[in-house]
């Protein structure tokens, strides 16, 4: 019979050992700066959709961006914060590996790591602080009905969080068992004493908070999403892993994404590198919102449009043709297919994601 691991046995060890293979001083650009040439169809199209965008916010329709971690990773930080400072973006959504490297660039200033090598030396992933300094500022997020997203962001934009005494989540949890919130005070009281924290303040400075796309979110009061799985994300690698916690999380950033949807009629999605969270997560969105709106008597969400940028070839299918017959291998392009079922006029570029964004950026720098 099969036995569940017992993580309480890693070995964890300090970030400070871990060969870093990106750092801030490299990777971030400059908003200001010239981006890379590309060619005059792609740019036509960049031009286009800053058009789409700039006349859906004039509407007050919203603009979301769903982005993976690769768009933080090549340095869209500054340039993320511009558009939102702008309002040029309404929400923010993206995956669990996005907010390792956000929390980790803004404490460390370095992220990423060879999983070939760390996966056969038994590191990968078993980073002391990340996982620790992600739970903690989901549980006291969590006390306010927070999210993912919004948890982590004020936990590094106010450099930690407050904890409270362990005798007074007791006494609330006794007072009144069937709160909502009694779940959430249950995983942080066992935290605090699986971890022996203190009450009281828990300063985490975060010297490079500039670098955190979810830090500026909080800061410019953009909502900002978060949409992980269970096992996906190496903070699942630590003792303090806490499944409840996570899904706890989660389950308010989806309802959170859901309410974004239910503005965007006339607006637009931007998907940049979000090859399955971002399509996966929306069409059960967006579903949920068709669903109650029918029931009000109300129309579908519709007259949006979708900007959807990957490295991936279309497959050589016209996208805005609808989808491609279940014989063509472009059917199978989960990025653009879930989108096109989606109601909307879908736009798909084979395009650098740090690239689509500056070039999108400098449509409305100065205007």
């Amino acid at each position: 019979m099969t036995t569940p691991l017992d993580f309480r046995r890693l070995t964890l060890f300090p970030l400070s050992r871990r060969k870093s293979l990106t750092r801030v001083h490299d990777v971030l650009v400059d908003p200001d700066s010239k981006p890379p040439d590309l060619d005059r169809l792609t740019q036509t199209a960049i031009t286009r959709c800053a058009s789409q965008v700039e006349q859906a916010r004039a509407r007050g329709a919203a603009v979301v961006l769903i982005h993976g971690a690769h768009l933080l990773r090549n340095g869209a930080a500054l340039i993320l914060e511009r558009m939102m400072a702008r309002g040029l973006i309404t929400h923010i959504a993206t995956n669990g590996a996005s907010t390792i490297h956000d929390w980790e660039y803004s404490w460390l200033g370095a992220s990423t790591e060879s999983v070939r090598e760390n996966v056969a030396n038994g590191t990968f992933g078993l980073w002391r602080e990340t996982s620790l300094n992600i739970h903690r500022a989901l549980m006291v997020g969590a006390l306010e009905n927070l999210g993912y997203g919004q948890s982590l962001g004020r936990y590094i934009l106010h450099d930690g969080a407050n904890l409270p005494e362990p005798a007074d989540l007791i006494a609330t949890i006794a007072a009144n068992p069937t709160d909502p919130l009694t779940p959430a005070r249950a995983d942080l009281l066992l935290a605090i004493r699986q971890q022996q924290w203190n009450s009281g303040n828990h300063a985490v400075e975060h010297p490079f908070k500039h670098a955190s796309i979810l830090a500026q979110a909080f800061r410019h009061s953009v909502p900002a999403t978060v949409h992980p799985g269970i096992g996906y994300d190496i903070i699942t690698n630590h003792p303090i892993f806490s499944g409840s916690v996570i899904g706890r999380a989660a389950d308010l950033d989806f309802r959170l994404f859901a309410g974004a949807l239910e503005g965007l009629d006339g607006g637009v999605v931007l998907s940049v590198g979000s090859a399955i969270m971002g399509p996966q997560v929306f069409e059960k969105a967006l579903a949920c919102v068709n669903n109650i709106r029918l029931a009000q008597g109300r129309p579908v969400v519709g007259d949006h449009s979708f900007h959807v940028v990957d490295l991936q070839d279309s497959g050589g299918w016209d996208w805005t043709h609808g989808e491609p017959a279940k014989t063509n291998p472009a059917y199978y392009l989960r990025f653009c297919k879930s989108y096109a079922r989606m109601g909307g006029e879908l736009n798909y570029h084979q395009c650098d994601n740090l690239a689509f964004i500056h070039h999108l950026w400098k449509r409305f720098e100065g205007s």
